[in-house]
């Protein structure tokens, strides 16, 4: 009724406006119905693919179809192979430099041939140090310097040249005097960049009785390798000395490097087993160390026989053959101070008067 009402132009513009909406609503509605019948067809179609059995609950599979699998008679029956050359990268066996145009990826990459996948766990001894022993290190080597403080200036360690020759000029500082020449690590203060933390573990084993038996360096190798895990590396004497009855070319010593997971496990069990078990044994003497941050220290043969590996096949080894070894504990200390610090909260005991 409002619509006769109007002028017929006006009317025209209204009716013409209402028109197509009607219209698209309705193509709308026809498309998205089209358009989900379209959706549940390909997705019945996605279906068919799946395997309506699962692989432990289908029925067994007959001799005849697992006699004509044959991969490498399918290989063959090819009439062109796949380059190996474009699908797989094998990283060089040797580093050449590292201008080479031909660099190995890093040990990271599982590409690498050093690559060791892990570690997925820390051990025990990594977990105390991470939790409690660092943040206690951390507090108790804290050096406050208030702002502004000037820090008062060292002596040069090396001699610097003096201006008798004209060819003195231009010339690097000349070593420390004194027998040893050789200048000590500084020791630098802790901070949450250089907590001080085990680096490595070398075990070394010198083997008296291999210069007349080669038995005691067998024995001695199978010891070593049972207690660190490692295969060790034989040294052989470099020169003959009568007064010891050595000749050149002897093999004379067992050493075992560990890094990582296996020197920290090392570093744990003697703490934790090994030294509890030791009889009148008060401590590490204080004056060990190289006053760059190495402890060293030894075991009898009475002590390598309390390690487990040793005890739980005590009868394998002959008691008169197994030897003492020397072992020595790496840490990125500066200072022979920091290290015993940190094996002291590890729980290594020491004795005697302390030198830095």
């Amino acid at each position: 009724m409002a619509l006769r009402e109007l002028p017929s132009a006006l009317r025209q513009l209204v009716t013409r406006d209402l028109r197509p909406t009607s219209i698209s609503a309705a193509f709308i509605a026809r498309r998205y119905a089209s358009g989900q019948a379209a959706a549940i067809q390909e997705a019945s179609e996605d279906l068919k693919d799946l395997e309506s059995q699962s692989a432990l609950t289908s029925t067994e599979i007959s001799h005849e179809t697992i006699d004509a699998y044959d991969p490498i008679k399918r290989s063959q029956g090819r009439k062109r192979e796949l380059p190996a050359s474009r699908y797989q990268y094998r990283s060089p066996r040797y580093y050449r430099g590292p201008l080479h145009p031909h660099q190995p990826p890093p040990t990271s990459d599982p590409a690498s041939r050093q690559f060791v996948p892990g570690p997925f766990a820390r051990t025990r001894l990594e977990q105390t140090w991470q939790s409690t022993i660092a943040p206690d290190l951390m507090t108790l080597g804290y050096v406050h310097k208030p702002p502004g403080t000037i820090d008062a200036p060292k002596s040069d360690r090396l001699r610097s040249w003096d201006d008798s020759s004209p060819y003195h000029k231009n010339r690097p500082k000349r070593g420390p005097r004194g027998p040893e020449g050789v200048l000590r690590l500084i020791e630098k203060d802790i901070n949450f960049r250089n907590i001080p933390k085990i680096e490595g573990v070398t075990i070394h084993s010198m083997v008296k009785g291999a210069m007349e038996d080669s038995t005691h360096l067998h024995v001695a190798g199978m010891v070593l390798q049972s207690v660190s895990g490692v295969r060790p590396k034989v040294h052989r004497a470099k020169h003959s000395v009568a007064q010891f009855g050595i000749r050149e070319r002897t093999p004379i010593s067992l050493t075992c490097g560990l890094r990582g997971n296996q020197a920290i496990e090392f570093v744990d069990k003697c703490i934790n087993i090994v030294f509890p078990r030791l009889k009148d044994w008060e401590g590490i003497e204080g004056t060990t160390g190289d006053s760059s941050g190495n402890i060293a220290f030894g075991f009898s043969r009475e002590g390598a026989i309390l390690f487990p590996e040793v005890e739980i096949n005590y009868d394998m080894y002959p008691p008169r053959l197994i030897p003492g070894f020397h072992v020595i504990i790496h840490t990125t200390a500066t200072s022979d101070r920091h290290a015993r610090l940190l094996l002291s909260a590890m729980g290594v005991p020491f004795k005697g008067k302390l030198v830095d």
